[in-house]
């Protein structure tokens, strides 16, 4: 099964993103009005806890009929397709970027395929892989790789066409958020995108707008939001409005947010500095991580930037997923604070109308 863009798309054909996490799906459809693109519709629906465990669906028909009411609810219009290129959870892949002799294609794929058998825990029979050629280096060959669990890619083809839908493409997470955050034009800088997503935060390095590594932690948006509730003995909702409306900014007293939640972002200030001491290592110097870009849901923690800016002495900053999209003279139709939590969803979407390109 092929993960990375092949010439099977028609340019005449319409596509729409489904973003599927253990706690949410994110539908989110983008259409091309002459230069101009525009948000044809959007949608998110909950999923209750327990229906997906860490990407494995528990229960599919439940599922399906959630993406099935998600795709009929979505604003400012109905997506008109049934096509779509789904999402792949980040922990069920392995995304790398390995050197081989120069070959052929027929004997890089043997070599790409002994490679990766001997670089993950699972065998070849349990994962789908798929590979693209990068530049040439110091005589040899970089390829991108990736390799996904066949239980995790099965079981969402299976569910969405439960949901009635058809996939024509899968992606994993980090590609799509770097095709959403890192501006097409830009190839030479390295940067760390950190997701904080409900259940785990992932940490993808890319080269320009390639992820060249990515590594997860438990640290999440829910994580933070189930402190405040049981600090403070307040519900989970009144949790997640006290965080994002005021969060750690100007938060230092005894007892306040930024007390209850400091071990926390102590521990992911520890693991983001880990990350770059090891791409520090594996570049040996000759690249180095300058900028650090925050996207998925936890990341509307009021204060997180100025935080870690200061914490880990690096430009921190809020991500925008629009950043690739010519709008005109027109707003998104989603505010930056809302339209982070869809940046997987709308770099899966630029997918659809950029073709891969």
């Amino acid at each position: 099964m092929s993960f990375f863009t092949k010439n099977i798309i028609s340019f005449d054909d319409k596509f729409c993103a489904v973003d599927l996490s253990d706690l949410s799906v994110k539908i989110f459809q983008l259409e091309k009005d002459g230069r101009i693109d525009r948000v044809r519709g959007y949608a998110h629906a909950d999923i209750p806890e327990g229906f997906l465990d860490d990407g494995r669906i528990m229960e599919k028909n439940k599922v399906a009929e959630i993406i099935k009411a998600a795709m009929k609810k979505t604003i400012p219009k109905k997506i008109n397709t049934r096509k779509v290129i789904c999402s792949i959870p980040e922990s069920k892949a392995f995304l790398r970027i390995i050197s081989i002799p120069k070959v052929n294609e027929e004997e890089a794929r043997e070599a790409i395929k002994w490679e990766m058998e001997a670089n993950i825990p699972l065998s070849s029979d349990q994962v789908y892989f798929d590979w693209q050629f990068l530049e040439e280096a110091g005589g040899k060959q970089n390829v991108l790789t990736a390799a996904v669990s066949k239980e995790i890619v099965d079981d969402t083809v299976e569910v969405l066409g439960l949901a009635g839908l058809e996939v024509y493409g899968m992606e994993v997470e980090s590609i799509a958020s770097v095709r959403s955050l890192i501006p097409f034009e830009l190839s030479k800088e390295v940067f760390l995108i950190v997701d904080i997503g409900a259940r785990r935060t992932s940490f993808i390095i890319s080269e320009g707008n390639l992820p060249s590594f990515t590594s997860s932690i438990p640290f999440s948006s829910e994580v933070i939001s189930d402190s405040i509730s049981k600090s403070l003995n307040i519900d989970k909702k009144e949790a997640d409005k006290i965080k994002i409306n005021q969060g750690i900014e100007h938060s230092f007293e005894e007892n306040s947010i930024f007390n209850i939640i400091k071990p926390m972002l102590e521990n992911l200030a520890t693991e983001i500095e880990k990350t770059i001491d090891f791409y520090g290592g594996i570049s040996k110097g000759s690249l180095e991580i300058k900028k650090i870009i925050l996207c998925g849901g936890g990341s509307n923690l009021r204060g997180i930037v100025p935080y870690l800016t200061t914490r880990l002495c690096k430009d921190v900053m809020l991500g925008d997923p629009w950043v690739n999209l010519n709008f005109g003279n027109n707003l998104p139709i989603i505010d930056k604070n809302n339209s982070i939590k869809y940046t997987t969803a709308i770099g899966l979407a630029l997918k659809g109308i950029k073709h891969g390109s």
